[in-house]
């Protein structure tokens, strides 16, 4: 890998002038409006959309001086409270908006994306096979601001009709949404009243005649009282229809008649086409929306300008539109906890040098929705996540976002849905591409996928509507050296999403199971009545071998059972197989690489004449275990590709068989982290539990701990039944915030080690409310190389003062000093089942040393205390020694790699403790305290005649100075 919940959109009801519902109900199509997928904004230098804070009483204040034509008092009410209630539909916030922050409105800024005027002449061109590329603007015709849609055209005259058209994805419904918010905040002086369509929901209304005037009032119920003065607005009345596509329009007068009575009933399409020839309120402005395959069903005389919607075409726009939403601030998601300013800062600056490399992610932010997918995944990765939220809802939720309700052709019978095309044609090439583990594709395979299978007219007609409409979408140029002419996935991701989509529908089948499959239906089609036939036959005649064949057909469907089971658990193989691939052990975690792939990594690049490095695929599999949770089930049914609950029971079985085989094993901690993000991704804690039952080690050391794989591991493990020997998450970056989600999963832990985490004062506090729980079950807790601080230390001791679980502690090089030590020497009384206490390289003196010696050897349980490399004198090191052997019973005090004139049965934890933290520790400090070892064991060597000591002594002497050569002292 390099670089859900449905909102439906039908009608907006009539009930638009009482009480809003609440936004999780069925909001519709202005909910598609109001997701901010796409970001807008003009060319030339960034502009951003600030939203007006005044009431609308001051809007309409200073609308007032324009000139009303709806004057009086009882037409003035009705408008603003249509003006109110519109504002209030519009600016509702969907779910997946809600994740950055409660503060976060999607009406507080705006950036606009690129409108670049095009002719008639244009769009009668037949575009190319491929049509990926973005067609530069033509000279003489500039971009256009929306405030410059129907000034007048080149010609001088008035423009009333304007097209814009644009593929998925590039703005069109964030572009139609501001213009009605700008209209309700008083921004739009050139128009009185606006009135918005969707196409969609007109559709739904069938052949059911209907006048315009009730169409309006139905959906707007304020304007019921001003619709006899809605043909005196004249061009300050402004209909909006987003959608032109849902509607099949026929403007020949055979097909649809004359009318100019808007409050003649007649069919809605009827209505549309009478209001774009300019026979019904010829003087109205119409705004139309589409996709480019149905620019062709409005007669181009009717239009009088034609707005090709570009996107950011703009590396600037695409930057600003980063910090414009990444700098949110207060973007906590009710944990109390958010991201801090300068890591935004840090991400928003790291994400624009990539884009000013122009690398593949700058292709891809091409289309605006494609920049709210990069923002909706840094957040996931950055930011603490919202209960259920995972990886795969979100591309689930961002492919529902554009192409919910979306069909292919609305004039075709079949009413395709357009995501279920795109799962077949799209989902194919993705797989193939995983199955061959390359990313780039030609032409050819491009073609290739796309017309599989296609044999009659209707189908390539669907094909070229997919391609003009979608395929840029999902495909985009490759911008690397030496790739030219070659496609890619708009984002690596995406290809790994469409590949899961393709296996979990079941689309990729192989010629056996296709014939299989037909005979079986003809069989189960037929066998009923060929059984009667058999049955009757073989009472009349003496066939012996009826029977046999009787029994042959009720066999039919068993055995192609059995084969799609097979062909289920040859995915799930492969797919564990992807997940445990030996080559991947020592790579990034597939968060992390998430991460790298949009922020870019760090340092310097691989050199183009090296051999490429082999594809990575570890979402695919991850995505899998996604799409078969019941959310995304759901929401992929609402998109057309449906699951079934029995398919999907019977895939998560054969990859339960499949990973209890091969999920046993011990894995590198990267990909650890990578198999309980699937079972994360997967949702499903029964699964889970069954699943993870044999795992006693967590080992996840090294392992940047971000919130969302706290948040991972904590969901996975924290609900599991059986302990866990042992939890490591040494040098894992972890914060408090992390502590405090990992809880769950440190009450199931005998053995935790959090060292190098830089873990300070603060921490302790959860660390003491850990302890003192009552399901604490930890009996040796390493906090070693983490400035806990004497501080640290006084809340330490009042969790140990009620725990009855801890048996070893290790605080070596945590900071503690004189005040520290002197602190546990007071209170180690305390606790009465400690048994071994480690406080080396903390800086104590001969003072506090011996104060906590002495209060160790009248600890009824404590066996060992160590205090090595501490700052101590030969003549406290020396009291030291002669209190550890001065009488018999209490603990042994560990302060030298010698005993008298022997070695310490200790020497190997001292030097392994030095060998695992010289890189980390103070090289000159642990030089020094080094030295003095060496120097106390040439003195023991001396002091002693007995050989076998002294041989002892000589090789502890030569580990020693072993490691002062790595420090690069002299080692004599």
């Amino acid at each position: 890998m390099r670089w859900g919940h449905h909102l439906p959109r039908a009608s907006w009801g009539s009930g638009f002038g009482r009480a809003l519902q609440p936004p999780d109900e069925r909001i519709p199509f202005l909910i598609h409006w109001s997701w901010p997928l796409q970001g807008e904004r003009p060319l030339g230098p960034p502009r951003a959309f600030i939203r007006h804070h005044g009431n609308l009483a001051d809007s309409a204040s200073r609308f007032g001086r324009h000139g009303w034509l709806f004057p009086s008092a009882s037409a003035t009410e009705p408008i603003q409270r249509y003006r109110w209630n519109l504002a209030e539909w519009f600016s509702r916030l969907p779910r997946e908006e809600r994740q950055f922050g409660p503060t976060f409105a999607l009406d507080t800024v705006h950036v606009d994306p690129v409108i670049r005027e095009s002719t008639p002449d244009e769009l009668l061109r037949p575009p190319a096979e491929l049509a990926l590329e973005h067609q530069p603007p033509q000279a003489g015709l500039p971009p256009l601001a929306l405030s410059q849609l129907f000034n007048p055209d080149a010609s001088g005259r008035r423009v009333q009709t304007v097209v814009l058209y644009g593929t998925v994805g590039t703005g069109k419904s964030t572009l139609v949404r501001k213009m009605v918010l700008d209209w309700c905040y008083g921004r739009l002086p050139a128009f009185e009243l606006l009135i918005p369509f969707s196409c969609e929901d007109l559709s739904s209304l069938g052949p059911a005649p209907v006048s315009l005037c009730q169409l309006v009032a139905q959906r707007y119920m304020p304007l019921k009282e001003v619709l006899p003065l809605m043909a005196a607005a004249g061009s300050h009345l402004l209909f909006v229809l987003h959608g032109l596509e849902r509607l099949n329009l026929d403007f020949r007068l055979a097909g649809t008649g004359l009318c100019s009575d808007p409050e003649q009933p007649e069919e809605p399409a009827a209505i549309i086409v009478n209001l774009l020839r300019k026979y019904m309120l010829p003087e109205a402005s119409i705004l139309v929306t589409t996709r480019p395959s149905a620019i062709g069903r409005i007669p181009s005389k009717y239009v009088g300008r034609y707005g090709e919607i570009c996107g950011f075409s703009d590396t600037n726009l695409q930057k600003l539109y980063f910090q414009l939403r990444l700098n949110q601030p207060d973007r906590g998601c009710g944990s109390g906890v958010s991201a801090a300013p300068a890591q935004r800062d840090n991400l928003v600056q790291m994400l624009s040098r990539n884009l000013e490399g122009h690398h593949q992610i700058t292709a891809a932010c091409f289309l605006p929705s494609y920049c709210w997918l990069v923002c909706a995944t840094l957040h996931f990765l950055h930011a603490p996540t919202p209960a259920g939220q995972t990886l795969t809802s979100i591309y689930t939720s961002f492919l529902r976002l554009n192409f919910s309700g979306e069909t292919l052709d609305s004039t075709d019978a079949s009413n395709l849905s357009l995501m279920a095309y795109a799962a077949r044609t799209m989902g194919k090439l993705a797989y193939e591409g995983v199955s061959s583990r390359k990313t780039y594709f030609s032409e050819e395979d491009v073609c290739g996928c796309l017309e599989a299978g296609i044999k009659t007219e209707e189908e390539f007609q669907l094909l070229h509507i997919f391609r003009r409409d979608a395929l840029r979408f999902f495909l985009a140029p490759c911008v690397e050296p030496g790739r030219a002419g070659t496609f890619v996935f708009t984002v690596p991701a995406m290809q790994e999403y469409l590949a899961a989509l393709y296996i979990v529908l079941g689309l990729r089948k192989t010629t056996l199971q296709k014939v299989g499959k037909e005979v079986a239906e003809l069989v189960g089609r037929v066998g009923e009545d060929v059984s009667l036939v058999l049955g009757i036959m073989a009472k009349l005649l003496p066939l012996r071998a009826l029977p046999l064949l009787f029994n042959l057909i009720k066999v039919v469907p068993r055995v192609f059972g059995r084969m799609v089971g097979k062909s289920r658990e040859a995915v799930a193989q492969a797919m564990v197989l992807e997940m445990f691939r030996e080559e991947d052990y020592y790579n990034d975690d597939v968060l992390d690489q998430m991460g790298a792939s949009i922020l870019g990594v760090e340092g310097p690049r691989r050199h183009p004449d090296e051999p490429p490095e082999d594809e990575v695929f570890e979402l695919f599999p991850i995505f899998m275990g996604g799409l078969l949770s019941a959310h995304n089930r759901a929401v992929l049914a609402q998109l057309g590709c449906p699951i079934k609950n029995l398919d999907a029971l019977e895939n998560a079985q054969a990859i339960k068989k499949k990973l209890g085989k091969l999920g046993r094993q011990v894995l590198p901690p990267s990909e650890l982290l990578d198999h309980l993000f699937f079972h994360y991704e997967f949702q499903n804690q029964r699964f889970s539990a069954e699943v993870l039952s044999s795992l006693c080690q967590l080992n996840l050391a090294g392992v940047r701990m971000t919130p969302v794989k706290c948040t991972v591991v904590a969901s996975v493990l924290g609900s599991g039944r059986h302990a866990l020997d042992e939890v490591n998450l040494a040098s894992c970056q972890l914060d408090p915030a992390g502590l405090r989600t990992l809880m769950p999963v440190f009450l199931r832990a005998r053995k935790l080690g959090l060292q190098l985490n830089s873990l300070g004062p603060e921490a302790c506090k959860d660390l003491r409310d850990l302890l003192l729980h009552d399901q604490c079950q930890i009996t040796t807790l390493r906090l070693s190389n983490n400035p806990l601080m004497a501080a640290g230390v006084a809340l330490l001791m009042e969790g140990l003062a009620g725990n009855t679980s801890v048996t070893h502690l290790s605080l070596l090089h945590t900071g503690l000093g004189d005040e520290g030590l002197e602190l546990l020497a007071a209170q180690l009384d305390r606790n009465r089942q400690l048994q071994e206490l480690n406080v080396a390289y903390n800086g104590a003196g001969d003072t506090a040393a011996l104060a906590l010696a002495r209060a160790a050897r009248e600890h009824p349980s404590l066996e060992l205390l160590h205090l090595y490399f501490n700052e101590l004198s030969s003549e406290g090191r020396q009291v030291l020694r002669d209190l550890g052997g001065a009488a018999e019973g209490g603990a042994r005090v560990v302060v030298s790699l010698t005993e008298g004139t022997a070695v310490s049965e200790y020497w190997s934890v001292i030097l392994s403790e030095v060998q695992r933290n010289l890189n980390s520790w103070d090289r000159a400090r642990v030089q020094r305290h080094l030295e003095l070892l060496l120097r106390d064991l040439e003195d023991s060597r001396g002091a002693t005649l007995n050989p076998w000591r002294k041989a002892q002594l000589l090789r502890v002497e030569g580990e020693v100075r072993g490691l002062l050569e790595q420090l690069g002292g002299s080692g004599s």
